[in-house]
């Protein structure tokens, strides 16, 4: 019998690699989720969850999960699908499980880091990476999306929202004080479509836009 609960926290990758936090800095963290949710994250990240592969998905992962936002939303809409996030900082990942607590439901968190996924092969039905691809340097971006089709079952979807350049040029303080501005003028949409391409994904394509870049390459 399932305790759905439950709330599994796991330390995959014990090295000391640095990171971009999930705020940008640590002082930022408490306040995160509600910038977040302001400059309307949360309401994007809502699309994810239309995807129409989620519907017979048996296992997902979310990588860079941060606090947990959107591991909870998906569990929430697809109880039966069991949910991983993952992310390299363990503050974020404290947020996250008790945020998973506090609504009952059973997702587990596991410590590492996205180019270096301590997964088997072929073993998720679908991969999400929610405004954490601009944290990425350039050397891990295409080893990132490498390791996400390696553990994708041959069927298996990605999907990846983050800012595009053009937006991230124009506006969002918050996140030009957080973020490198280098970091994010790198999320072209030719840019992240080709390194899409270049690791394997057969159909890369944008498939919407809102305030942010959505991505989508399947297996």
């Amino acid at each position: 019998m399932v305790d759905d609960s439950a709330t599994t926290m796991v330390g995959m990758n014990k090295s000391q690699r640095t990171y971009l936090p999930a705020a940008g800095r640590d002082l930022f963290l408490p306040l995160y989720d509600l910038v977040a949710r302001v400059l309307g994250a949360d309401q994007a990240r809502q699309s994810l969850l239309d995807q129409p592969q989620l519907r017979s998905a048996e296992r997902v992962l979310d990588i860079g999960c941060g606090t947990g936002t959107f591991a909870v939303l998906l569990k929430k809409r697809f109880p039966k699908v069991e949910v991983i996030g993952l992310d390299p900082d363990q503050k974020a990942l404290t947020r996250a499980s008790r945020k998973a607590e506090r609504a009952g439901l059973s997702i587990r968190f596991d410590e590492g880091f996205a180019d270096d996924l301590h997964y088997e092969s072929g073993s998720f039905d679908m991969v999400f990476s929610s405004f954490m691809f601009h944290h990425l340097e350039g050397k891990d971006r295409e080893k990132t999306l490498r390791e996400v089709r390696r553990i994708l079952k041959p069927s298996g979807s990605f999907c990846l929202l983050d800012f595009e350049v053009s937006q991230a040029a124009s506006g969002h303080g918050f996140f030009h004080l957080l973020h490198s501005s280098e970091r994010l003028r790198h999320n072209s949409e030719d840019r992240i479509l080709t390194l899409m391409r270049n690791a394997g994904f057969s159909d890369s394509k944008k498939i919407a836009t809102r305030p942010v870049l959505f991505g989508f390459g399947r297996a």
